[in-house]
């Protein structure tokens, strides 16, 4: 029985490989045909072949080439497909039979002919194979893309070359009978930019048809690629684009400066055209990245490098500790345990007071690690502090990221004992209790908005930084840090989701004030922050990145509306709302490299920011606390101003945003532009 299911699967391999046997048949004939015009059409006087001659040197000739072939796996190539390894394979294959040929025909009881007979056998025989499967290809590729089927003696002689049919692809077209695909240019003719084209044009169902490529390459503009001709970029115009019909502007380029490619999306954007940007993996990003066009990402609209922070000595810091992390369950949080969870943690707790995000992270991480990773979760509140307790006696966390707060600017302005409560008094809870269970790090998420601050959120977290660095004077256990950045790209309340569900919905755009600027980062970039400053904390510190410059407002929403494929003000209006309370045109967290420490990382300063003695912060928190028990806002901001006492009126800083070294350096950079 097994014999018999042996033969069938070897009758089956013989039946499948039918094209590779009708190609030693065509290898065949070809070379009787080179061997009568060598050997019978074209003889020598001194060379009188006999038909037996003429048979004997066929069979020694084709048992060479088949053989050093064979040896040479040509006929395992599937030669639709071929490429220049497979014809290289092939020229050596028939190469070495050459040799074999005129070596065997010598030694052997034959009629010997000259080398120059033997050479061209083998040189006319090996052009002759070449031929044919390049002729395959072509009526391959032909019969796969042209929008008419073959017909006549090409669609015959492709039927015989291959032994089988090819349906044509039919390209889509509208009622009346025009192509439907959208016309793009593609800017760079590199390999990235070819390989784009070249998918596109061999699928007539893809929904774009590459008209032009668009290079700086002085040896590629005026020629074409593949048939598509190469414009200079120098001299690529409103004009050219009407020419051609172009609809959008594909980026197929290389990794590059984010100044480059912000000067390049500035160019092209005065188009009119959409423009997207074309994803190629090379053998770095090969398991990481997919093969794709897309739309510019959120990161890309900022037009700066993503900062990658991890290196092994951060991961190890982390490896086998206990780490607990308050609002685990947040935009923020939620990004910390899923980066501690890479670094092997001996057990990760996500302690929030929102239950549906602290399960969303929960399921997401049990679904990427499994067992591998020991994961808790505890519903707490950080101003609960008893349960707060309960949790440090449990677990003796060893590292303790305190992400925990309230953080959206309007509502603590009409919610300010909630906020001093959360914020103040449930730092203050976990800041004691990492003391009072001798957890070995403490790190506090901070904000830019902590910086001379404007509203009730950003003094509250004013007043976290001071308490965190006053209790790293006297702590003899653990180590304290805060990191301060900018807004999160993505996070939740952020203007990013917000302006893509207005313009989903057709828009106008709202933005507060159209002078606004701010510092973005993305929620990795963030996360990652906070966990390599903390690991290089020596006690006390905050730390500050260096977020590049800051972004207009107006131009980040400007700059979603025409990726999106619009024009703004004329498909989607943008229009002012006024300032919000407490809301102020800019954030200070320019870099002043002048008065802050560097650190081992170029990107991470640290504020120089001398601690409040512990009696002072003492008093600070009774006013407060008296403050929060009346229930009153106004007199617990009264209070919070006086204990923070660069809590300034947003009224103040808004009248001299202008003078602002961060307004002047959006302002000086507008006028570049308009310059180029």
């Amino acid at each position: 029985m097994e014999t018999l299911r042996r033969f069938g699967r070897k009758l089956k391999t013989i039946i499948g490989s039918r094209r590779r046997w009708a190609l030693v048949l065509y290898d065949t004939i070809l070379l009787l045909i080179v061997e009568l015009m060598i050997l019978g059409v074209y003889p020598s006087s001194n060379e009188k072949f006999t038909v037996t001659d003429f048979v004997r040197h066929t069979v020694l000739c084709f048992l060479c080439v088949y053989i050093c072939r064979c040896i040479c796996v040509v006929y395992r190539q599937v030669w639709r497909y071929g490429s220049a390894s497979a014809y290289i394979r092939l020229i050596l294959a028939d190469t070495l039979a050459g040799i074999l040929y005129f070596t065997f025909q010598s030694l052997l009881p034959l009629r010997t002919i000259t080398f120059i007979r033997v050479f061209s056998i083998a040189a006319l025989n090996l052009l002759m194979a070449m031929g044919i499967r390049l002729m395959y290809q072509f009526l391959y590729e032909k019969a796969k893309t042209s929008t008419n089927s073959l017909q006549g003696w090409d669609w015959k002689l492709f039927e015989l070359l291959s032994g089988s049919s090819v349906t044509p692809l039919a390209e889509p077209v509208m009622d009346d009978g025009k192509s439907v695909r959208i016309k793009i240019a593609i800017v760079g003719a590199g390999t990235t930019g070819t390989h784009l084209a070249e998918e596109l044009l061999m699928n007539l169902r893809a929904a774009y048809i590459p008209c032009c490529f668009i290079d700086n390459d002085r040896d590629k503009i005026g020629r074409r690629i593949m048939g598509i001709p190469v414009l200079d970029s120098e001299d690529f115009s409103d004009t050219m684009v009407h020419a051609f019909g172009i609809q959008e502007i594909v980026f197929a380029l290389p990794p590059m400066d984010a100044g480059k490619k912000k000067e390049l999306y500035e160019f092209y954007r005065k188009t009119g055209c959409k423009i997207k940007t074309y994803d190629y993996p090379m053998l770095s990003a090969a398991g990481n990245s997919k093969r794709h066009m897309r739309e510019f990402d959120i990161e890309e609209l900022l037009f700066r490098q993503p900062i990658e922070f991890h290196d092994e000595r951060t991961s190890a810091y982390y490896r086998d500790k206990v780490v607990l992390i308050t609002g685990g369950g947040g935009s923020i949080g939620s990004e910390l345990c899923r980066q501690i969870a890479r670094m092997q943690p001996k057990q990760l707790i996500i302690l929030d007071v929102y239950e549906n995000g602290a399960y969303d992270v929960q399921q997401e991480l049990r679904i990427a690690y499994g067992k591998k990773l020991n994961l808790q979760v505890e519903i707490v509140s950080v101003c609960d502090r008893r349960g707060l307790e309960v949790i440090f006696k449990r677990y003796q966390p060893d590292i303790l990221i305190h992400a925990a707060a309230h953080k959206h600017v309007p509502l603590m302005e009409h919610n300010c004992c909630e906020a001093v409560k959360n914020n103040v008094f449930g730092t203050l809870n976990v800041v004691e209790l990492c003391e009072q269970y001798n957890v070995g790090r403490f790190m506090m998420v901070s904000t830019d908005k902590a910086v001379n601050p404007t509203n009730v959120m950003g003094a509250t977290k004013r007043m976290c930084e001071m308490i965190v660095q006053s209790h790293s004077k006297n702590s003899k256990t653990t180590v304290y840090s805060a990191t301060r950045f900018g807004n999160v790209l993505g996070s939740a309340g952020s203007v990013i989701p917000l302006f893509k569900k207005q313009i989903m919905n057709g828009g106008p755009i709202t933005v507060t004030d159209k002078r606004i600027i701010r510092y973005f980062m993305t929620i990795p970039e963030a996360s990652q922050l906070v966990l390599q400053s903390g690991a290089m904390a020596k006690n006390g510190e905050l730390f500050v990145l260096d977020m590049g410059k800051p972004v207009k407002i107006l131009e980040l929403a400007e700059n979603m509306i025409r990726l999106s494929g619009f024009e703004p003000y004329r498909d989607i209006d943008i229009i002012e709302t006024g300032l919000r309370p407490g809301e102020k045109l800019y954030e200070e967290l320019l870099i002043r490299t002048e008065e802050l420490d560097k650190t081992e990382n170029s990107m991470i300063f640290i504020e120089r920011d001398m601690p409040l003695e512990r009696s002072e912060i003492q008093q600070k928190l009774a006013l407060l606390r008296s403050a929060v028990e009346t229930e009153d806002d106004d007199t617990v901001k009264d209070a919070l101003k006086e204990a923070v006492p660069t809590f300034y009126k947003p009224e103040d800083v808004n009248r001299d945003a202008v003078k602002a070294r961060e307004m002047r350096v959006v302002l000086e950079n507008d006028r570049k532009l308009v310059e180029v």
